[in-house]
C-alpha cells in the first residue's frame, strides 16, 4: 500500500472502533475537492485563482450524482484494489 493510503488511514482512524471504508474515503475526498475548488473559483475568496475552477466543482458533483444512480465510482474501484474494505 502506498504512503498516501497509509497516511489517509492513519488520519481517518481516530478511534479503534471506527472502520475506514471506501465509501467514507470517497466522501471525504469529494468534499475536500469541492471546498478547494470553490476556494479557488469564487471571486470573493482570498485564494481566488480563476472562475474556471468552478467547472471542477461541477465535475465532482456530476460524478457523485451519477455514482448514486449507477453505483459506479472509479475511485472506489481503486480503493478496493488497494485493500480498503467496502461499506
Amino acid at each position: 500500500m502506498g504512503k498516501v493510503f497509509k497516511f489517509l488511514l492513519f488520519v481517518l482512524n481516530l478511534e479503534d472502533n471506527q472502520t475506514v471504508t471506501t465509501q467514507r474515503i470517497v466522501r471525504i475526498v469529494a468534499g475536500t475537492f469541492v471546498l478547494i475548488s470553490l476556494a479557488l473559483g469564487v471571486q470573493g475568496s482570498p485564494l481566488f485563482h480563476s472562475a474556471n475552477w468552478l467547472w471542477f466543482t461541477a465535475f465532482v458533483g456530476v460524478n457523485l450524482l451519477q455514482s448514486g444512480f449507477t453505483q459506479f465510482c472509479l475511485m472506489e474501484i481503486f480503493l478496493k484494489k488497494a485493500g480498503i474494505k467496502e461499506a
